[in-house]
């Protein structure tokens, strides 16, 4: 099993030397983004450079954010990205029904696909859009435009949706969604702090605009020496006494905090930021 991906780097599209950065930055897979960061008369000149760097496969893994599903553009994306080798999975922004997620998954055939819900439907959509296609990997959040669309001004605003959709990429069978980009590269303290709720709320990494968020969110999603003992003691009572069982400092383990032990373990067993 291959170890989680705990950072995603985004890098624009119409900037090539940014994007030859984010490559040796040292994430775990870096975003080109068409969308967002692409000015509209720099969008074929975005796919087109794109489309060039994807001809070949990359060091790390590549995912490309297309522009909006009802967009020209991103039509024009799918078509000419999404056979090419390079590619490791498409970013669809804007997903608010499943049956979104099935028509790309019939046009393009083949490559991972990853939901960005950033409207109250797509989030109240969560789950039948994580359960739409086996194509379908991953779900996260757009916190910005979610929280235009809620009219929500304070972070606690969003707390909820933000754990419907943890529920949902759960309940499909998907892996723990991504948190989204902390937008101040600066306050890496803020970073920081919004790792560490974002992580107990059950999300798993966090996706970055700069290279200095990268080791503040790999650390945060990293367990911590405590939580590695925890998990070592479990696993050796479980081995030597199978079967639900008290620990003499009181704790109760069964299957279920055995295998969060499991995977507590293999987390940190993952290459990390030099």
């Amino acid at each position: 099993m291959s170890a989680p991906a705990l950072t995603w780097l985004y890098a624009p599209g119409d900037r090539p030397h940014v994007v030859a950065k984010a490559l040796a930055a040292g994430a775990d897979v870096v975003v080109v983004d068409l969308e967002d960061a692409v000015a509209p008369d720099r969008k074929v000149y975005a796919r087109e450079a794109t489309a060039e760097l994807l001809t070949e496969p990359q060091p790390v893994p590549v995912h490309v954010r297309v522009n909006g599903l009802d967009t020209d553009w991103a039509a024009a994306d799918l078509a000419a990205l999404a056979a090419l080798p390079g590619l490791s999975g498409l970013r669809l922004p804007k997903v608010d029904s499943p049956e979104q997620i099935l028509s790309v998954a019939a046009a393009t055939d083949g490559p991972p696909l990853y939901a960005l819900l950033e409207s109250a439907l797509g989030v109240e959509r969560a789950y039948p859009i994580a359960a739409a296609h086996p194509a379908l990997r991953g779900i996260a959040l757009g916190e910005a435009d979610l929280a235009v669309d809620l009219g929500v001004r304070g972070n606690a605003g969003l707390d909820w949706s933000r754990s419907r959709v943890v529920v949902a990429a759960r309940a499909a069978g998907l892996a723990p969604p991504s948190q989204t980009v902390h937008p101040d590269t600066r306050d890496l303290e803020g970073l920081a702090a919004s790792c560490a709720h974002g992580r107990a709320l059950g999300f798993l990494g966090r996706a970055a605009i700069h290279p200095r968020q990268l080791p503040i969110i790999e650390r945060a999603y990293l367990p911590t020496e405590r939580e590695l003992e925890e998990a070592e003691t479990i696993l050796k009572a479980a081995t030597a006494q199978p079967g639900a069982q008290a620990l003499p400092d009181g704790r109760f383990i069964d299957a279920a905090v055995v295998a969060l032990a499991r995977r507590t373990l293999s987390l940190a067993r993952r290459p990390t930021l030099a």
